[in-house]
């Protein structure tokens, strides 16, 4: 039989092979973003000009850096033709840890590294049934959505926590240079993850498992290791969300989070993330992020109505799967 000989180094075979989370120039539905997100700001301009105004930007972009931190390992989860449903959930039952050890006066360290972990834990559970179980991450993550809100209820008996110290709530509601902090750690973290995905093999794998899952396994890749990886990262994700809410809020309790899946999803597959897996990049992800933030504050702004804004989330996910079923070219949907 044919010897079959492997690249000399997986670095090698990454600069050899194209991937989607690669390339400097926008792709088209990115550019469709750009155009979306510029006709609202001049709309914006002309209805309400002090809308635009830097420093009223800077404050209203403190409710964004929680989602768009969650969508970072939720668009590489996507790309691999996963999902995530239980990050909303997750953020919950991290937000009702960390108040339930402020409230035992477990020091604030220790509390927020408890936090973290139970994340981690929520993520490593998730990623153990697709891997190990092999039950479909929808069914999956559906399941944990509904049960990690359930515990977070039932270990807080529906008690919010508050009171936290000045030197905690900085994190949520300090700056630094003039910028939120929250808004420096999501782009360390966008930079980072980006950087990883487009210069090393690991977007090529990812792309490569959201293709074909089972060519990936025959050709050497660790589907499910990167599997459970992705999950744990979302779930430590998740944790480190908790946190921020609970400094901006300064509040932790059981109902944060709700349908913050749903912002999560909309950003990622209107950013070009492909529903069916095996394409998406990071920077679309944060144009999605961007419109989502930039419209529904706007439309709290110019109009201050809730269930309009739940509208505009819903028309524009209906919206990003109709766009990325029109922009993808055919005989490239799995």
């Amino acid at each position: 039989m044919e010897q079959i000989t492997k690249p000399k180094s997986e670095r090698a075979l990454a600069a050899k092979q194209p991937s989607p989370l690669r390339g400097v120039l926008p792709s088209r539905q990115e550019i469709v973003l750009i155009v979306l997100l510029a006709g609202l700001l001049i709309m914006a301009s002309s209805l309400s000009p002090r809308f635009l105004n830097p420093d009223v930007q800077i404050t209203l972009s403190t409710q964004v850096w929680e989602l768009a931190l969650l969508a970072i390992p939720m668009t590489l989860i996507i790309i691999t033709a996963g999902i995530d449903l239980s990050v909303g959930s997750t953020m919950a039952l991290c937000a009702v840890v960390f108040g339930l050890c402020f409230k035992n006066h477990v020091p604030l360290p220790i509390a927020g590294v408890l936090t973290l972990a139970t994340g981690v834990a929520a993520g490593a559970l998730n990623g153990f049934f697709i891997t190990r179980v092999k039950v479909h991450p929808l069914i999956v993550t559906l399941a944990t959505l509904a049960a990690f809100r359930g515990v977070a209820e039932g270990i807080s008996h529906g008690s919010p926590v508050s009171g936290f110290p000045d030197s905690f709530t900085w994190l949520g509601q300090g700056t630094l240079l003039g910028l939120p902090i929250s808004g420096l750690i999501f782009t360390v973290a966008v930079i980072v993850v980006g950087l990883l995905a487009a210069r090393t093999p690991m977007g090529l794998w990812l792309s490569s498992v959201g293709f074909n899952e089972t060519a990936s396994k025959y050709s050497g890749i660790q589907v499910d290791r990167i599997k459970m990886w992705l999950y744990t990262l979302s779930g430590a994700t998740a944790g480190l969300a908790a946190l921020l809410f609970i400094a901006r809020r300064n509040t932790a309790k059981a109902d944060i989070g709700t349908g913050m899946e749903l912002d999560v999803i909309t950003a990622v597959v209107l950013g070009g993330t492909s529903i069916f897996g095996g394409r998406g990049r990071l920077f679309g992800t944060v144009l999605g992020v961007l419109l989502i933030h930039e419209t529904r504050e706007f439309v709290s702004w110019q109009w201050n109505r809730d269930e309009l804004k739940l509208i505009i989330i819903g028309g524009l996910l209906i919206l990003s799967v109709l766009a990325d079923s029109l922009l993808t070219p055919k005989g490239r949907k799995a």
